[in-house]
């Protein structure tokens, strides 16, 4: 399945009309399936469904680790765009109640305020364990090293991109979608199937970071987001709370720190 395709354009230009072709990306549904009932729906760029749906699943506290599901599979039959993670017996009796959920926790319920929802999702989420730190110029090169790798950015002026850092700044996973937490989901995928997800110490997003994204890390055990955009306050609050620290690019070249001073530092 094609993720982005050429799609002819008009260009206005100083009064002067000229034909173009674009690289526009594209977006599809993918349906995540729990022991074969229906989860989820989220769209997203094509590409990485297996690893979209373990990124999605640890998240959303559906796994813990690779080995409370005995297979994440595309659905036999089906396109790429339903996937099925099935369970082992003693997960599936320790979630019923993530699974019960009429909604996945990474959207906002309606009617509910940023101070409730951050206590929901604390009791939630556990905090960040790791003492890990790094230093400033580390994450610049985490961010150049996710730049280098966006194909699709750079073809369509419209993904979102996600990468996995270690503690030297050497990217883990990388990838890109239409939707910064499907982007993200795909990372964390990645590193968990690979084995390397406790390697990562920095996720720096080429998007804002919102409470969503900052629960999606702290599920995977990263303490450090890094991102182009300022966080939301309430994704401080949260990422405060869970032990974490949150920063972005400032103008002029600096970085701004909202939370987390202690796990950041200049070399």
């Amino acid at each position: 399945m094609d993720q982005e395709h050429p799609q002819p354009v008009t260009l206005w230009e100083a009064g002067v009309a000229s034909a173009r072709s674009l690289y526009l990306l594209e977006e599809e549904p993918l349906a995540i399936r729990v022991d074969g009932k229906p989860y989820a729906v989220v769209m997203r760029t094509p590409g990485d469904e297996i690893a979209h749906a373990a990124g999605f699943s640890l998240g959303e506290g559906i796994i813990d680790s690779v080995a409370d599901a005995s297979a994440i599979a595309l659905c036999e039959g089906e396109t790429a765009n339903v996937v099925t993670v099935t369970l082992s017996a003693e997960r599936r009796a320790a979630v019923g109640n993530v699974l019960d959920r009429r909604n996945y926790i990474s959207q906002t319920s309606c009617g509910i305020c940023g101070k409730e929802l951050v206590e929901d999702l604390f009791q939630l989420v556990r905090p960040v364990r790791s003492s890990a730190t790094v230093d400033l110029e580390t994450i610049r090169a985490g961010m150049e090293a996710m730049a280098d790798r966006q194909v699709l950015r750079r073809k369509t002026r419209a993904s979102h991109a996600a990468a996995l850092c270690d503690s030297a700044g050497r990217p883990i996973a990388v990838a890109e979608d239409i939707g910064r937490h499907n982007a993200l989901d795909k990372a964390i995928g990645q590193a968990l199937l690979g084995g390397r997800l406790a390697e990562a110490v920095v996720a720096v997003l080429s998007s804002r970071i919102s409470y969503e994204l900052v629960q999606k890390a702290a599920r995977a055990g990263v303490p450090v987001m890094f991102s182009v955009s300022r966080p939301t306050g309430l994704a401080v609050d949260l990422a405060r709370r869970l032990n974490m620290a949150v920063a972005c690019l400032a103008p002029g070249g600096g970085i701004y720190v909202f939370c987390g001073q202690d796990r950041l530092h200049r070399p």
